[in-house]
């Protein structure tokens, strides 16, 4: 292969990666904004409050990489105003959302 074709398929893998990794984000911030309504729902949230928690799951997810800290985040703060949802609840709630991300953004 000459090189330059080699250059034409590096460029294209790199194109993928960054498209994958931007509609990835897009994903994660609309899930963060589906779990946001799921939790407003649990604590009586005014639509107000919901779009400020948004921004909070939002913050949250970029501390570090992987949903661990978003996860945490929801539980604890479920735990702080007296509802109770277990880890694996909101891991589910999660996915679902994920996936309803998804379907909407692809």
């Amino acid at each position: 292969m000459s090189g330059s074709g080699f250059n034409k398929r590096e460029d294209s893998f790199e194109k993928k990666f960054a498209h994958d990794a931007e509609l990835r984000f897009k994903v994660e911030a609309r899930r963060n904004k589906m779990l946001a309504a799921w939790f407003g729902a649990k604590c009586n949230m005014t639509a107000e409050d919901i779009a400020q928690y948004t921004s909070e799951l939002v913050r949250a997810d970029l501390k570090t990489p992987g949903d661990m800290d978003v996860q945490h985040k929801i539980h604890a703060d479920l735990k702080a105003r007296g509802v109770h949802a277990t880890e694996a609840e909101i891991r589910a709630e999660m996915e679902k959302c994920f996936v309803a991300a998804a379907a909407e953004l692809t």
